[in-house]
């Protein structure tokens, strides 16, 4: 693959957003990173462009077979003007995962991180300063051999979009109201739930719409064979402390290997908060809220790091975690990992990369 990064620098800048409205996924920066892959060839001309619309063929195979997957992460701006990215290693590294499940050819990961930090280095000015603001960082591939035969597609576009985003509560964290999914599946076993593809979120949407009509934020998502077993909340996995054990559904190929998810186990173990990965059914919770040993829950993801859960509805059956009220441990967590994405607390792991000029 070609190392050289060709960049073409727009002209006309686009006026920026005001920081207090930026909501999420609204508002583009200047420019987007694009690479192309054709079979023999492999990932060439990889080059820095103004962010604007791309050409495809009618046929290109991603709007016809679902090639697509895609990333998630965040550029932050510390008080003393430093950029910084949040395990960037790691997002490639599951990019690569995905790509190897949807017959996608690999990328370079190290490589692909230097394209991150050229890219936000470029536009680092439409990094947002306000409290809990970040620049959010979209890399994804997907098929454009125009073809209608079916098999994996010979050609394809990397692409990297940046977008400045708010903070994800805009009144502060508050626990969210969750609806247990009993008729709906959004992957099983040998399918393509560890991987982060366009498909997995299309199957989520009408489960999400329907929970959102009932007065529920979000969706918790049951194993797909005997719907009794926790997979994920929406989009972000999920953890619960029971009787003063930290819970999480083991990863069993149909639940996505979060980073944040990843951080927030560090994390535990490095308090000595006994954590553990296992098969976490949902009688089990009920159960436990029953006798009151189930003390927390919460969601992690990129977007809102942690997200606490105050109400579970399963089948009918109200499950009120904490009185509907953040608990202490969910708090340490988000103010521990924002406080390092942030620059302003010491990162001993060593999970935060630099941008340079």
């Amino acid at each position: 693959m070609e190392s050289t990064i060709r960049v073409e620098k727009r002209q006309d800048l686009k006026p920026k957003p005001d920081q207090s409205k930026l909501g999420f996924g609204k508002h583009f920066t200047d420019h987007m990173f694009l690479m192309d892959y054709t079979e023999g060839k492999g990932w060439h001309d990889p080059r820095i462009v103004p962010y604007g619309p791309l050409s495809l063929e009618p046929s290109s195979m991603v709007f016809h077979y679902g090639q697509a997957v895609f990333e998630g992460l965040k550029a932050y701006k510390t008080k003393d003007k430093k950029v910084l990215l949040f395990r960037p290693n790691k997002n490639m590294e599951r990019l690569n995962i995905s790509n190897e499940r949807l017959s996608i050819p690999a990328i370079d990961e190290a490589f692909m991180v230097e394209a991150i930090k050229r890219l936000v280095s470029i536009d680092r000015e439409w990094i947002p300063e306000a409290e809990g603001t970040s620049l959010y960082i979209r890399p994804f591939i997907f098929a454009t051999e125009p073809f209608l035969g079916v098999h994996a597609s010979h050609h394809y576009i990397f692409c990297i979009i940046l977008s400045p985003v708010g903070a994800y509560y805009a009144e502060g964290i508050k626990p969210v109201r969750i609806n247990v999914e009993s008729k709906y599946v959004r992957a099983v076993r040998g399918g393509m739930g560890f991987a982060k593809t366009a498909g997995n979120y299309a199957a989520s949407l009408k489960a999400q719409a329907e929970a959102e009509e009932s007065g529920y934020s979000q969706v918790l998502w049951l194993d797909g064979v005997e719907k009794k077993n926790i997979e994920e909340v929406g989009s972000m996995n999920v953890f619960f402390k029971v009787n003063g054990e930290v819970l999480t559904p083991a990863l069993n190929g149909s639940i996505l290997d979060g980073v944040t998810r990843n951080s927030i186990i560090h994390l535990l173990k490095s308090w000595n908060v006994p954590v553990v990965e296992r098969t976490v059914s949902i009688e089990e919770l009920y159960e436990a809220s029953l006798n009151g040993t189930l003390e927390e829950a919460f969601g992690t993801g990129t977007a809102a790091v942690i997200s606490p859960v105050g109400e579970l509805n399963w089948d009918d059956k109200k499950i009120v975690i904490n009185n509907g009220e953040i608990g202490e441990l969910s708090q340490k967590l988000y103010d521990t990992i924002t406080g390092i994405q942030s620059g302003n607390l010491e990162d001993k792991f060593g999970w935060t990369v630099e941008v340079e000029k």
